[in-house]
């Protein structure tokens, strides 16, 4: 899975709990328009925004990247 698969299973979760982007943002304490780079996969995030991220949607890291190829951020 690349960063846009990554992103586009983050849009998914988030619109799952038909949270807006701007919810995400104020739970995540990240801004939208860092969290929109992320979902588009334009910015790869680091493993410490994707631990907020997955708190914020009440997951565990492991759970939100289930699934995801970790490739993308190299061997």
């Amino acid at each position: 899975m690349n960063a846009e698969m990554l992103g586009d299973r983050i849009r998914r979760l988030r619109n799952a709990r038909q949270w807006t982007l701007k919810g995400l943002a104020t739970k995540s304490f990240m801004s939208v328009s860092y969290l929109s780079d992320i979902e588009r996969g334009r910015t790869p995030p680091s493993l410490k925004t994707l631990v907020r991220i997955a708190r914020s949607l009440d997951m565990t890291p492991s759970q939100l990247l289930d699934g995801v190829d970790l490739s993308v951020y190299g061997p």
